[in-house]
């Protein structure tokens, strides 16, 4: 009887210690406002369970966990406490306490550890869902702008590459975005389109931006800077948060139009073990028009004189496509270009973006010490992209899908990327041959020449303008049925003889892991890593070689870091290493050195200096790309391409081919021929392009009255070898056609080739970035910071060369707001100030005038309804820029939001 008895004890005594449940109660206030801390967060350490504050900053939370454990209690922008709970029904009272600075927040992608910023061995700029409720950008991605030595260049409404110290480009193939690990740069395009299948504002947990070269840790590419964007974890950040925002765009050329951008996010754990998230946005709007209509040389060429054919009958307007088509009819009549269409007749101009992200999180111990994690990304849209041309990418899909298994001190993860070129397509392919099926270009010429000779008539000869109007007789014209019809057809068409739609399905596959030792070796942090990547090419013949089936190859690479801290922790030594290889090329080791040392007596001011290597293997671009441009093409100088590359070319005096070995054996330097001089061009394969890069940088919180004055500085020189660039070769289309200059310019008779290269010259870079925060008259917030950016080559040495450093000497960003001006009531103004450039590309090149850009929000929070109203406009002077010759004007941006975090 005594043993049943002790049974049925033990197993009521089981099952109560089962269900047995804790209860925590408390209060978490502000300690510099002393007041309650709405939204603040409450959860068990290690585990997904927790709550977060009321409005009077109170909570309560029941778990089943049995004391003794610790909760850890944490607000954005606050230092985080732990609690140790050792009984039930505890009454818990914390005050938390502001980040006296911006140094105090804590990143992990300079070191792949955590680290407060005020330590990191290298220049590192960070921007929270916190920096997102300030910024007075329309979107938390154009909000990075405001940041020190960062650049937007905007080539859309929603097509925005983010740069940092120079060499910008809207295809910026230096510059590596890295969303929840997975590299989501175009497979085919070798770059991120923007925000397309990045983070929605409402998912957003941190994005961090390490300027300059970062190879030895995050690999090749990551040449210029790398950004790494994170989301929230659902086991952490639970509920469900919406996003909603209207307002509209005023340009000039455009008018006033609406826009709206919505996102939601759900996030949910089951348990301990299980939790899942989704989130979707969708954004409509209006593109920035483009419409300059200046005259230029051609493609990739400056501007001159002339608005229209009235003013020169070889007019080759910016924004105009189709009069690229030129002949030199020679005698009295000269040069003329055939009448082209301006891109606002070529595109729709809608703007649009539709993600969707999801994710299964399992968490089989029950804690965060494991976690495996399966990811899915979605995203189509239509923006546009100027590249060597305009290309409207209509319907453009991506997709990205991972599996990673991470825990306290590794991860590991594979992903795949692949996409879909949808209904995208060449803007001025698709006004070169719209002309031709209305009027063949022989036929088109030949009208002309009669009518400007007298050989019409009631046609007046010797004018243009009438030589003009009589081949342009049965023109197709904007807005009819017959424009509409061609339009149709040659934007369905692949073959760029008689088309301009892309067909594109590339693809690659990832593998990337990372080990630290911490719990096996203790004298220093010791951590080992390496990736694999497989790529795809798969544009069926109209980007790369790859007419007669995909281009498979991969690279590889393996790493290593070792930090140590010395000197009562005030000295801190960093060394890395990678090694990376590529099918088509010789392997590179770059390898990274840094010093820390934190002085004064409260190790708060941090001097750093470093050495750091990086390499840039050539993109899929560079290798294998053999795109036609309307004016000849782009090819790219794997060691097999020019085999690869056949293109058919026709001209008024008949049908030829071209092969890529044309280009090695016949090609004439562009430059040579500017002078006079025809003279064979010199062009060597590809190769990687490596950088050595010195920086040393301070930073500190200096005390200023009752608050502190946050500091960063750094200075960084860089030496560029191996630039890789594109070389102007220009090749007789004809191979008797005898080699004149007047030959070679004549765009009938040629056509250009921008051969991928490398630069024989030294290219130098160097710069200067300091920024100062505080907090003045009882809590404003002011930040000032400013950026010197130069650059030197021996253009001499390499008359063909162009750099391309497409980057302000000088630029200036202020900001000025309070977080919380009167209760729940918060603004924020920002200005923008930039001289003058000089913009060099493929597609057109020129000035870029001085601007200056203010933007300014108001918010209010509802803490009751967990809601913040946001008012706010972009570039309210009104004054409308171009970020690149070319490119729409931007003119002024205005919304209204509202955003709930439930």
């Amino acid at each position: 009887m005594m043993k049943k008895l002790l049974l049925v004890a033990f197993v009521l005594f089981g099952t109560a210690m089962m269900v047995a449940q804790t209860t925590i109660t408390g209060t978490v206030n502000d300690a510099s406002l002393g007041g309650p801390l709405p939204g603040a967060n409450i959860k068990v350490s290690r585990k997904a369970v927790g709550t977060s504050t009321d409005f009077d900053g109170k909570f309560t939370m029941t778990v089943t966990d049995i004391p003794p454990f610790t909760i850890e209690i944490s607000s954005l922008g606050y230092q985080t406490k732990t609690v140790e709970i050792t009984k039930n029904n505890q009454v818990v009272e914390v005050s938390l306490t502001e980040n006296a600075t911006s140094l105090d927040e804590v990143v992990v992608s300079a070191s792949r550890t955590p680290e407060r910023v005020m330590e990191s061995p290298v220049t590192i700029e960070r921007f929270d869902s916190r920096a997102i409720k300030n910024t007075a950008s329309a979107s938390y991605y154009d909000g990075l702008e405001n940041l020190k030595g960062v650049d937007i260049n905007s080539g859309g409404l929603t097509f925005k590459t983010v740069n940092t110290r120079g060499f910008a480009t809207f295809g910026n193939e230096r510059f590596v975005q890295l969303v929840d690990g997975m590299d989501n740069a175009s497979p085919a395009l070798n770059f991120a389109i923007g925000n397309l299948l990045g983070i929605s504002e409402v998912d957003v947990k941190s994005v961090e931006i390490l300027p300059g070269a970062a190879s030895a840790l995050y690999g090749a590419n990551a040449f210029n800077g790398i950004m790494l964007m994170r989301s929230e974890n659902p086991f952490n950040e639970q509920g469900i948060s919406v996003g909603l925002k209207t307002g509209l765009t005023s340009q000039e050329a455009a008018g006033d139009n609406g826009y709206y951008d919505a996102t939601i996010k759900m996030a949910h754990a089951f348990d301990d073990y299980f939790a899942v998230k989704a989130s979707f946005s969708y954004l409509k709007g209006e593109e920035w028009h483009a419409t300059d209509y200046r005259n230029t040389t051609g493609i990739g060429g400056t501007y001159i004189p002339g608005m229209s054919h009235n003013d020169d009958p070889n007019y080759d307007g910016a924004n105009v496509y189709g009069d690229e088509v030129s002949v030199n009819l020679g005698g009295a009549i000269g040069k003329v270009s055939r009448t082209g269409y301006r891109e606002v007749d070529l595109m729709s101009n809608e703007a649009k973006s539709v993600k969707f992200n999801g994710a299964i999180h399992y968490r089989p111990l029950g804690n965060d010490r494991v976690e495996i994690i399966w990811n899915s990304k979605y995203g189509t849209g239509n923006t546009i992209y100027q590249g060597q041309n305009r290309y409207n990418l209509a319907n453009f899909f991506m997709e990205q899908h991972k599996l990673e298994v991470r825990g306290k001190n590794f991860f590991i993860r594979g992903y795949y990327a692949g996409e879909d070129a949808g209904d995208s397509y060449d803007t001025r392919f698709a006004a070169i041959n719209i002309n031709s099926k209305w009027k063949s270009n022989t036929d088109w010429f030949g009208d002309y020449a009669k009518a400007y000779l007298g050989a019409v008539p009631d046609v007046e000869a010797s004018n243009h303008a009438a030589a003009r109007i009589y081949a342009d007789k049965g023109r197709a014209v904007p807005g009819t049925p017959e424009f509409t019809r061609l339009f149709n057809e040659v934007t369905a068409d692949p073959d760029l003889l008689t088309g301009s739609k892309f067909r594109d399905n590339t693809s690659y596959y990832h593998a990337d892991g990372n080990l630290n030792l911490r719990d096996y070796i203790d004298w220093a942090e010791v951590q080992v890593g390496g990736s694999y990547r497989q790529y795809r090419l798969n544009s069926f013949g109209t980007i790369y070689t790859d007419a007669n089936g995909p281009i498979k190859y991969g690279e590889y690479g393996v790493y290593t870091q070792l930090q140590k801290k010395m000197m009562d922790d005030r000295l801190k030594l960093t060394l890395s290493g990678r090694f990376d290889k590529s099918d088509n090329f010789d392997g590179n080791f770059t390898p990274r050195v840094s010093l820390a040392y934190a002085a004064g007596e409260n190790k708060n001011h941090n001097f750093r200096a470093s050495f750091q290597t990086g390499f840039r293997n050539p993109t899929t671009q560079d290798q294998y790309i053999g795109l036609a441009t309307g004016a000849g093409f782009i090819l790219g100088t794997a060691p097999d391409n020019a085999d690869r590359f056949s293109a058919t070319a026709v001209t008024t005096t008949g049908t030829f081919t071209l092969t890529g070995n044309d280009v090695f054996t016949r090609g004439y330097s562009a430059n040579s021929i500017a002078s006079g001089n025809p003279t064979l061009a010199t062009t060597d394969l590809v190769e990687p392009e490596k950088v050595k890069s010195f920086e040393v940088g301070y930073r500190a919180a200096v005390p200023l009255g009752d608050n502190k004055l946050s500091v960063d500085f750094s200075t960084y020189y860089n030496m560029y070898s191996n630039f890789i660039s594109n070389k102007d070769v220009v090749v007789l289309v004809d191979p008797n056609t005898s080699v004149t200059v007047g030959n070679l310019t004549n765009r009938d008779l040629v056509r250009t080739f921008s051969v991928k290269t490398n630069s024989t010259v030294d290219v130098d870079s160097y710069g200067v970035g300091l920024g100062l925060n505080t907090k003045v008259f009882n809590g404003f917030d002011v930040g000032l910071n400013y950026t010197w950016s130069k650059f030197d080559f021996d253009q001499a040495a390499d008359p063909d060369f162009e750099a391309g450093f497409n980057t302000p000497e000088h630029k200036v960003k202020m900001q000025f707001g309070h977080s919380n001006l009167f209760e729940n009531f918060g603004f924020n103004v920002s200005a923008r100030w930039q001289n003058e450039f000089y913009w060099q590309s493929t597609f057109l090149e020129g000035t870029v005038e001085e601007r200056t850009v203010l933007d300014a929000q108001i918010n209010y929070s509802v803490p009751s309804i967990k809601s913040v109203f946001k008012v706010g406009g972009s570039n309210l002077t009104g004054e409308e820029y171009l970020s690149a010759p070319g490119v729409g004007a931007v003119g002024s941006q205005y919304y209204i939001s509202w955003t709930i975090n439930n």
